[in-house]
């Protein structure tokens, strides 16, 4: 028999990898429950055990596309860009940025161009490694929407034409969102988190208006108008890399449309600068690339390529119970965009439970939110002070037991996303595809609770049932999750801790009959 390192033994005696059990010297080696019923992974990438060592070799994966060739895509935080190969089973990398990786930015996002068979056209969302400071003297920095050419296995980032920057603020953490979808009109969507600290609004909304504070107030993001972040934007490529603002986002796009096709020559950093000034007070002070607003953390989106509606995970706050004088507990939310609009935060959670003004100087009450006419005037919005009215989530569960969808419960914390729809298409030659039983069905999945749950929709696409999906099966901590067009479910397991895993995993889930 092989002789094994100490270190390989424990390994595989507290699960972390089979690899090495299975005499494999480079795995990927499957961790936990791979099969249940008709179920089973394929994996496709993970951590591998190189010259008798357990290396870290996919580190920290956030986001993965899938080409109609059945190749895999995906984006580790640190900048590195991956590619499987169906006919090598073998992963190469295929380039590297340099961003920034302090807070939770980093490279977060990646999908391909609806055309990708033809142009090879990659769409890249991460934070540029330069930090500088706004105009009150604050650390700042930028997150960039990119796009890149593919010329075989290598990503040409000479090809690089930024398209949509982000400006951010590094003086505090957190939520950076990050994840990009294209829909069947080829209108490209971008989320972004409020980028702003909730630790000192003791778990409920942070809308902290002293002078200084603007990282602690989520109204200078989510409920700015005239902001891109906390929202989950909506942009129409264009081929010489500009953009055009589809018909139905939020705000006018006239001044806006123009803009961006003048500015593709200067590139994003003119793009981005600022509102356009216009005759029309309304557009000056709003972003007419915002689709949706008030996010918190929108960390995954997903669109229905039949009826084109938007669902996202939202991630809330920490708050255990309701205040009488802050207002509701926390809520992780699942949304349903049908059109744009506005869903609540920083005033607003779950099914409009609305917070009270709070001054944070005097620790004081103010006045509850109404959430039919919501209001801005906090001093770090630069926009509209009057806000569209709220809209209501999909599904939203707190932290402790739900009454209302009991098949959410599993204890601990919550990081709720919104993963995609699935049509069964009795014409698609795949072995493996999800059955019938799964017709038009939503998946959603939760990176604290390891669980995949099925949304089956109705009609009208509301709620019909909702149920486990492979309960008995392992997921460590489901970071993205993608249709293939093999119709497949397509994940990335994050792996058992923050960071710096042992255990990620990169895998295909198969149904056979």
């Amino acid at each position: 028999m092989k002789k094994i390192s100490l270190l390989a033994a424990v390994l595989i005696s507290a699960g972390l990898t089979s690899a090495f059990a299975e005499g494999k010297e480079n795995g990927p080696g499957p961790t936990g429950e791979q099969t249940e019923g008709h179920f089973r992974k394929v994996i496709l990438d993970s951590d591998q055990i190189l010259k008798g060592k357990l290396e870290d070799t996919l580190k920290d994966p956030m986001e993965l596309t899938v080409a109609p060739d059945g190749r895999v895509f995906y984006a580790e935080r640190d900048g590195v860009v991956k590619m499987w190969r169906p006919e090598t089973k073998k992963t190469v990398v295929i380039g590297e940025l340099k961003p920034f990786t302090g807070l939770e930015d980093g490279l977060l996002g990646i999908t391909l161009d609806p055309k990708f068979t033809q142009n090879g056209w990659i769409y890249l969302y991460y934070a540029l490694p330069e930090t500088g400071t706004d105009a009150k003297g604050e650390k700042a920095g930028t997150n960039r929407l990119s796009r890149f050419t593919l010329t075989g296995e290598v990503l040409d980032l000479k090809s690089e034409k930024p398209m949509l920057d982000v400006a951010t603020q590094r003086e505090q953490c957190c939520h950076a969102g990050g994840s990009l979808a294209f829909d069947s009109k080829g209108n490209l969507y971008l989320s972004t988190g409020d980028n702003t600290n909730p630790f000192d609004s003791d778990g409920y909304s942070p809308s902290d208006e002293r002078k200084g504070r603007s990282p602690w107030d989520a109204q200078k993001s989510a409920a700015n108008p005239n902001d891109l972040r906390g929202k989950v934007l909506r942009i129409h490529p264009e081929p010489n890399a500009g953009y055009t603002i589809p018909e139905g986002n939020l705000f006018p796009a006239t001044a806006r449309k123009s803009f961006a096709k003048s500015a593709n020559k200067k590139g994003a950093e003119s793009l981005m600068r600022g509102p356009v000034t216009t005759n029309a007070k309304s557009e000056s002070l709003t972003r007419p690339e915002v689709y949706v607003m008030g996010c918190r953390n929108p960390f995954r989106i997903s669109l229905d390529k039949q009826t084109g509606y938007l669902y996202w995970g939202e991630v809330g706050p920490d708050a255990a119970g309701p205040s009488e004088t802050r207002g509701p507990a926390g809520h992780d939310e699942v949304n349903q965009a049908r059109k744009a609009g506005f869903f609540g935060w920083p005033y607003f959670v779950a099914d409009n439970k609305a917070y009270f003004g709070w001054d944070f100087e005097a620790k004081k009450q103010k006045k509850q939110f109404d959430p039919l006419k919501p209001t801005n005037y906090s001093p770090n919005n630069t926009g509209l002070h009057d806000l569209p009215p709220a809209q209501p989530s999909f599904i939203a569960y707190p932290s402790g037991t739900s009454t209302r969808f009991p098949v959410v419960n599993d204890g601990g914390g919550r990081t709720a996303m919104a993963g995609p729809v699935y049509y069964f298409d009795p014409n698609l030659k795949s072995e493996h595809k999800l059955p019938k039983e799964f017709d038009h069905t939503l998946f959603i999945y939760e990176w604290s609770r390891n669980w995949i749950i099925a949304v089956h929709l109705d009609a009208e696409n509301k709620i019909a049932k909702m149920e486990r999906f492979c309960p008995k099966m392992s997921f460590k901590r489901p970071m993205d999750m993608e249709l293939g067009p093999d119709g497949c479910l397509y994940l990335i397991e994050w792996g058992t801790a923050w960071g710096n895993n042992f255990d990620t995993q990169i895998e295909r889930i198969e149904y056979t009959p």
